[in-house]
């Protein structure tokens, strides 16, 4: 077997190209527009088939230097917390705690069904949390910081395994499926947004060829977001000296409602401010984008493939469960408007992926829709804080049973 590494600078550079294909084949390709299919999803699917037919039919392995992937992550939700009106955020008081109470939920009955089939499969039980809320609504970390409990505590050996395959697999589900919810929910009750049509990330399929920005307006904009990646990094390491841990894009998205909101308040006549908005939004989609590409490419499908017919039978149930929950509860519960459809498009982030699959489902249906404020709030708010820690309290619950 032979392996190659790509260098962080060429692995960077194909991820902006796989962003480019995928961009070119949701022009070309009208099913994927339909369905709103993002484009890092197409290009970062792509890349990790070709690593797989190269693993498998060349008998060569490949790999990437991926460390700026996590620099992406941040600069983009500190661009979600500078576009944050702060009045947005405290009408979004009771939904945000609607949607935490329904994801709460729905990690209640991801673990259920877990355990229910790992016994079914003549495993120990408690492996069904592995590829319940652990791996899934936790995501890959919050899998590599139980497996050791579960293979020491309760001598589950392939915990690590199973909770890596199972992201995975649910990972690539979420991507997929959030399009087709929020259509089949716009086009079933004939939804259409309220409000300006100023987008949170990035501008519109049909305002792309239109819209401008000069180089000054993506200056300011970079100079804010780094100003709020600097200000959340001192404000998590004040949280993490005051007993609380929480992620780092967590910190400055919190860092950049705060600076955002000030901003608005001492520069309301600015002239540079209208272009910097701009910036920030073009910066946080070229953020996500190559983020979801880089994380996709990465992949390692055959590392999977000893555990494929449990992982694939528990997935197919898994993924059944969140679509029917999401269309059938969370829609209806979070209000059947528009609104609802975008966050019912980031469910299926927050309970089969990642906070990034949430919002770059939702930011695809966006584009081709229309702008959703709330939803870009209360959804990055759910998925990359509270849902954590009720998650952590839920999973302990579990283990203690």
């Amino acid at each position: 077997m032979s392996t190659y590494e790509f260098s962080g600078f060429v692995s960077f550079t194909l991820a902006i190209i796989l962003l480019f294909i995928g961009k070119a084949a949701l022009s070309r390709v009208e099913l994927l527009r339909r369905y709103s299919i993002p484009e890092p999803v197409i290009g970062g699917f792509l890349c990790a088939a070709a690593v797989g037919v190269a693993f498998y039919f060349f008998d060569l392995q490949v790999s990437f230097t991926l460390e700026v992937r996590d620099w992406l992550l941040l600069y983009f939700f500190a661009a979600i917390g500078l576009r944050a009106d702060i009045r947005t955020l405290i009408s979004g008081g009771k939904p945000l705690a609607i949607l935490l109470g329904l994801a709460s939920s729905f990690i209640v009955l991801q673990n259920l069904l877990g355990i229910s089939m790992a016994t079914l499969f003549g495993l120990d039980p408690k492996a069904g949390l592995m590829v319940g809320s652990i791996s899934l609504t936790g995501g890959v970390g919050t899998a590599l910081a139980w497996a050791p409990t579960f293979v020491e505590q309760l001598g589950i050996a392939n915990a690590l395994e199973l909770g890596v395959a199972t992201n995975t697999v649910g990972l690539i589900a979420a991507c997929v499926i959030g399009g087709p919810i929020a259509r089949y929910l716009i086009l079933r009750h004939k939804l259409a947004p309220a409000g300006d049509g100023q987008l949170d990330i990035g501008v519109g399929n049909q305002e792309e060829l239109t819209t401008k920005v000069d180089s000054y307006g993506v200056l300011w904009a970079w100079l804010w977001l780094n100003v709020a990646l600097i200000t959340g990094y001192y404000l998590n390491e004040a949280l993490q000296a005051a007993g609380l841990q929480l992620p780092l894009f967590v910190s400055c998205l919190m860092a950049g409602i705060l600076i955002g909101n000030t901003r608005n308040l001492l520069f309301k006549r600015d002239e540079t401010y209208p272009g910097s908005r701009l910036g920030i939004a073009l910066i946080a989609d070229i953020s996500l984008g190559m983020f979801l590409t880089m994380a996709l490419m990465g992949l390692k499908l055959w590392e999977r493939e000893g555990l494929l017919v449990f992982i694939g039978t528990v997935m197919l149930f898994q993924i059944l469960l969140s679509v029917l929950f999401t269309v059938f509860i969370v829609f209806r519960t979070m209000g059947k408007d528009y609104e609802a459809s975008v966050i019912s498009a980031g469910f299926g982030g927050i309970t089969l992926g990642s906070t990034a699959t949430a919002i770059v489902n939702m930011s695809a249906v966006a584009k081709q829709y229309g702008p959703a404020h709330r939803a870009f709030i209360i959804v990055p708010l759910v998925c990359g804080f509270f849902i954590d820690l009720v998650n952590a309290l839920i999973i302990n619950f579990f283990v203690g049973l």
